[in-house]
């Protein structure tokens, strides 16, 4: 049998059996080699070496480009809903306090729960989508977004504003997850991180643009209608599911449930949905890395957010809502002008040391977020805090500050998302619901401690922590970059 012939011959295998190829690429001797062939794909908006391609790539192909761009912007509109709840309260915080005779403190622990519970649904909902599919899980959870939105809007007392609170963002991290698999389902390893920098967007614009939303309808309105306009975009989401979402997994692992004994259904769906299976990846060295070099950015992010009203109104004399939440837009336009250029970044680097080294290597992918994480976040949080602190160059300072830090986190996330995606391809959506565990773990602190910590030590030197944080994550993801491959065989190696 000739050299073209065997590669077609794989090719079909892999089409019909993907399950199959996915987890040859945890065996010992995988490595990613790539094979030369000619390809018809368009090259419109990809750098050159495009004729790389690896073996099994074909079943990428089931979806035309239209189509994957459909999905794309689907999972990115869907994938902003949590997010965006997470912080369009903040602008609202003095009023929902009043409301409940409370404390803007208290509210901001609740936020502080969102994105604790944002933190646990992805060790439950990236095992199921693998089981059921991602199609019927987005559709289950987007629904149940939507009536406990309902539920928020309407809560008599603070303990059912809690409960609502938290009850939607157990839903609502599922687009996340299942969005970042989608994506690992339809695009090539070497095309998938634009396609993540576009649905990262999504997730990015919502927290950034949620408390300007916000800040303009408390200052007309009662902050409830801040959660009938979330229940509005959650029913929107819902529709556009059920309307553009096609099932995309490769393999749905509830084949294997029929016609099996009631105990035996149940014993098989624990064993694959089994949250500890998810927790079980951290002995990887490198994912546990990554993961933490992608929660340095989130601690920044909503350490940065979450304060504003407390921080800048004093700041600059600011006597409104709406004016303190115009502030929210810097880092906003930064996410969307960083969505045209991030992932395509990622996406050439990859390519780059393709051609170095003749195969794809998954942990040249996070080169590309080096520069952004290591030295353009931490030195805009820097000249941030220390701006604020010593009341030094206006307001067009930290404006300023705050777009380029929205662009880097751009330059950030699809390099770390993308990655998740790639080394593991058959284990995805559990590698990736790991991942944004951690992350919001680190969200949550980020939220409930910077205001205390703030009034504690001031500005200044909160966010020269936040901006050390981010330097270390750099120097490990650095160390990961070039041992992360040794330390996956090592692991796999010993299992096997």
């Amino acid at each position: 049998m000739n050299a073209h012939s065997s590669r077609d011959s794989l090719s079909h295998s892999v089409i019909q059996d993907p399950e199959k190829f996915a987890g040859a690429e945890n065996s010992p001797t995988h490595s990613y080699k790539i094979d030369r062939t000619v390809t018809q794909a368009s090259t419109h908006d990809v750098p050159p070496a495009t004729d790389y391609a690896e073996a099994g790539d074909e079943i990428y192909d089931r979806f035309a480009n239209r189509r994957k761009m459909v999905i794309t912007v689907v999972l990115s509109y869907c994938g902003l809903l949590a997010p965006i709840s997470s912080t369009a309260v903040l602008s609202a915080i003095p009023e929902v306090a009043a409301t409940f005779n409370t404390t803007g403190s208290i509210i901001n622990i609740s936020n502080a729960l969102y994105l604790l519970f944002m933190g646990l649904s992805p060790v439950f909902w990236g095992p199921i989508g693998q089981v059921y599919g991602r199609r019927p899980t987005c559709l289950c959870t987007g629904a149940l977004f939507f009536a406990f939105s309902i539920g928020t809007a309407l809560a008599p007392n603070l303990v059912s504003f809690f409960v609502f609170r938290i009850l939607t963002a157990f839903q609502g991290t599922c687009f996340l997850i299942v969005g970042s698999s989608c994506i690992g389902d339809i695009y090539k390893p070497t095309e998938r991180a634009t396609a993540i920098g576009w649905f990262m967007s999504g997730t990015l614009i919502g927290p950034a643009f949620g408390p300007v939303l916000g800040g303009i309808i408390v200052t007309y309105r009662s902050w409830r209608e801040v959660f009938w306009l979330q229940t509005a975009l959650a029913g929107l989401g819902v529709v556009l599911v059920a309307f553009l979402l096609p099932e995309t997994i490769h393999y749905k692992r509830a084949v294997e449930l029929k016609g099996v004994s009631t105990r035996e259904y149940a014993s098989k769906l624990w064993q694959w949905s089994n949250p500890f299976r998810v927790i079980k990846l951290f002995r990887y060295p490198n994912l546990t890395i990554v993961s933490l070099a992608s929660s340095s950015v989130v601690w920044n992010m909503y350490s940065l957010l979450t304060p504003i009203r407390y921080v800048l109104n004093p700041r600059f004399q600011l006597t409104s809502p709406i004016q303190s939440a115009l502030f929210y837009i810097a880092p906003g336009c930064g996410y969307l002008l960083g969505t045209f250029g991030g992932g395509r970044w990622a996406d050439h680097m990859v390519k780059k040391w393709i051609r170095k080294q003749g195969e794809r290597v998954a942990e040249d992918r996070l080169r590309s977020a080096l520069p952004a994480m290591g030295l353009v976040i931490p030195a805009s949080i820097l000249i941030y805090g220390w701006s604020i602190e010593k009341e030094k160059g206006g307001i067009a300072l930290p404006v300023i500050v705050m777009f380029l830090q929205g662009v880097a986190q751009l330059f950030c996330f699809p390099s770390l998302n993308t990655y998740c995606l790639d080394v593991m391809q058959n284990r995805k959506a559990e590698v990736v619901a790991g991942n944004f565990m951690v992350r919001y773990f680190f969200g949550a602190l980020g939220s409930a401690f910077c205001l205390p910590a703030i009034q504690k030590i001031g500005v200044g030197w909160f966010s020269t922590i936040s901006a050390g944080f981010l330097v270390s994550a750099t120097a490990a993801t650095y160390v990961t970059i070039i041992f992360g491959k040794g330390w996956r065989e090592a692991i796999t190696s010993s299992d096997s």
